[in-house]
């Protein structure tokens, strides 16, 4: 998209221009179906072959997610498998041979295991035990076998295996009976970095040292800690914490002394850093402003590499081949899907191997978000990420959606959404907001939705609507509030709490009794189960008494506005008797409920076809009782 001539668009509009521009402008812009917006393929991951002529990665360019190759010289992708109900997600290229990981659960209840496709073309699973959840830690540095962890020990905690590759037999390397989360491991396997949490922002970091048997605490005070990686050589142990400040620096940590050093500090929180195979190279991510910066740092000449430029797009993520010469990355942007590279790092040539938007939607019809900020009732400010459909103006005003991330403590960030940009593109203003208790913000930021959930974070959210209904072109009685997990939760907060200020409410899998989701926590989250009844409340004491007050299920009687409600069955998270329930409870009132639930999906819906139908369920929802008219027969606007 040309990025110059959308802005200028958009400020003629913002300006008031006359009539007859806008209505030109309106012209151009194309209605698209459910059906192209979800066409956009979703590509993700990037494991290098041996030789680098591959790179093994996830897609769902099939309907549901696969494996696939894709050649690094010509974009050349072959499927790998071709499930049709489970989704299937790529780990790794083995380390000196074609041999693949990859990873699957049984329709979205999260109990993954691990398998390995064969030279052959044969599939074996290398964690077949029923019930018992595995997830991938990385490659051992001889190369010689995998690290993963699993419960089958004991449902409740994560103890580390090591793998070896050629027979596949496994031993324990690390029995987690303290309810720790091992969170690295040293190139020697002698270290593994620990983490215990103690509310949803603080955790305490150890070294667990497997010859002496010994566990050190690194953090001197309660704080936000998370592990990085080891060195190569093992001498130092790089972390991240909020110690010192608002948001998270690099620290580096030296094993022999204990001694701690500065390596980088942002305005912003390094969300994470590791280094590549033989350690030419640190790469680190910076969560700015609800978008990924990337640094690479070149060890030996002790400064960042300059990045490819990729026309005004933002890099999201990177990855590089073992032998350190090529990265492969993603770049997109609010307004346009991510899509995938090679980079070459000696000839500094680049390569797109994927084009995922849909060939029949013009990129110009897309709209580029912006982040605002806006003050709430106390003065806090909240920070916001706004659409704006590009037909809106002062004469033609458009209804409005707020919407609330997942979490609590997520974040909405400034990536590619078909949602979205199909509510968008059939005329509805999107105000993502950040409110309170969101990630990216500081500690303090973050911890201060902390007991009173439904209340002081849901009060941004109203602020938010109000801040929309300001907005010249926004028409002020039709704003609605839409978001998933959490962020259904708040809707059906804000609908209960709050009867007057939205006209409609979607739940897309959110919570409704908060006593029944804490005693149904996933038995493998039991590390974090402390830190969630700090943050929320503990539902086996007195705090049962606000968790009650602040659980729409039991108010369900004050709900005046029409709902739309969508579940997964198989979700472990947010059972689906949440939702059962609070249709039933909100029937009862005579108002307008929709319920959309799907029997082959968990906490989050992953099956194209559901996709499609989940999106067009609630466009036709919102025409209905939010627009208040009948959506237009041909296409264009």
């Amino acid at each position: 998209m040309k990025k110059i001539a959308l802005l200028f668009i958009i400020s003629l509009l913002a300006m008031g221009c006359k009539t007859k521009e806008k209505v030109d402008v309106v012209k151009k812009i194309k209605k698209y179906s459910i059906e192209q917006m979800m066409d956009n393929e979703q590509v993700g991951g990037g494991s290098f072959s041996s030789d680098n002529s591959n790179l093994l990665v996830t897609s769902n360019r099939s309907g549901i997610y696969n494996m696939y190759t894709v050649s690094t010289s010509d974009g050349r992708f072959t499927p790998i498998t071709a499930s049709d109900s489970s989704s299937v997600f790529a780990t790794s290229y083995f380390p000196k041979d074609n041999r693949m990981l990859f990873r699957m659960d049984n329709n979205g209840d999260e109990i993954y295991h691990i398998y390995m496709r064969n030279l052959d073309g044969t599939i074996k699973e290398l964690t077949p035990e029923k019930g018992v959840r595995a997830s991938f830690y990385g490659w051992s540095k001889d190369e010689k076998s995998f690290f993963f962890s699993s419960n089958k020990r004991d449902k409740r905690y994560m103890d580390v295996y090591e793998m070896d590759i050629e027979n596949f037999t496994s031993k324990m390397l690390y029995e987690n009976k303290e309810g720790y989360n091992v969170v690295a491991i040293s190139n020697n396997k002698n270290f593994f970095a620990l983490s215990k949490t103690i509310n949803t922002n603080d955790s305490d970091l150890f070294l667990f040292d497997r010859v002496k048997n010994e566990t050190k605490k690194i953090n001197k005070t309660l704080s936000g800690n998370s592990a990085a990686d080891f060195s190569i050589d093992d001498t130092d142990f790089y972390y991240t914490t909020d110690a010192d400040g608002e948001f998270a620096s690099l620290m580096k940590y030296k094993i022999a002394t204990g001694e701690t050093e500065k390596v980088l500090k942002k305005d912003w929180d390094i969300s994470g850093s590791y280094f590549t195979n033989s350690g030419k190279y640190r790469v680190t991510y910076i969560n700015e402003d609800a978008k990924n910066v990337i640094e690479v740092y070149d060890v030996a000449a002790g400064k960042n590499i300059e990045l490819p430029n990729v026309d005004g797009k933002s890099i999201t993520s990177v990855g590089f081949s073992r032998d350190e010469s090529m990265m492969r990355f993603y770049a997109g942007g609010s307004h346009t899907p991510s899509n995938l590279y090679v980079y070459d790092l000696k000839t500094k040539k680049q390569i797109q191997l994927t084009d995922v938007l849909n060939k029949e939607i013009n990129p110009d019809d897309l709209v580029n978000a912006k982040v605002i900020r806006y003050p709430s009732f106390d003065g806090v400010t909240i920070p916001a990420i706004y659409y704006l459909p590009h037909q809106a103006s002062k004469d033609h005003k458009v209804p409005a959606l707020v919407w609330v991330h997942g979490g609590p403590g997520g974040q909405s960030r400034q990536n590619f959404s078909s949602r979205i940009q199909f509510l968008v593109n059939h005329g509805y203003a999107v105000l993502a907001v950040n409110n309170r208790g969101s990630s990216g913000y500081g500690k303090t930021f973050f911890t201060m939705d902390d007991l009173n959930h439904g209340e002081k974070d849901l009060q941004d959210c109203v602020e938010g609507k109000k801040w929309l209904a300001k907005q010249p072109q926004i028409d002020a009685d039709k704003i609605g509030i839409i978001g998933g997990s959490y962020g259904g939760y708040m809707t059906m907060a804000a609908l209960t709490y709050t009867p007057d200020e939205f006209a409609v409410g979607v739940n897309i899998y959110g919570v409704t009794n908060w006593m029944r989701t804490l005693k149904s926590i996933p038995s493998w989250w039991e590390s974090f189960r402390e830190a969630l009844y700090k943050e929320l409340g503990n539902p086996h004491t007195a705090d049962s008494i606000r968790l009650k007050r602040i659980s729409p299920l039991f108010h369900t009687d004050k709900v005046t506005k029409p709902l739309m409600v969508l579940q997964g069955a198989k979700d472990p998270r947010v059972l689906q008797i949440e939702s059962d329930e609070i249709v039933a409870g909100v029937r009862k009132n005579g108002v307008p409920v929709e319920y959309v639930l799907f029997d082959d999906e968990g906490h989050g819906f992953v099956k194209k076809e559901n996709q499609i139908e989940s999106n067009s369920r609630i466009l036709k929802f919102l025409d209905k009782h939010l627009k208040k008219e009948k959506p237009l027969e041909n296409n264009e606007l």
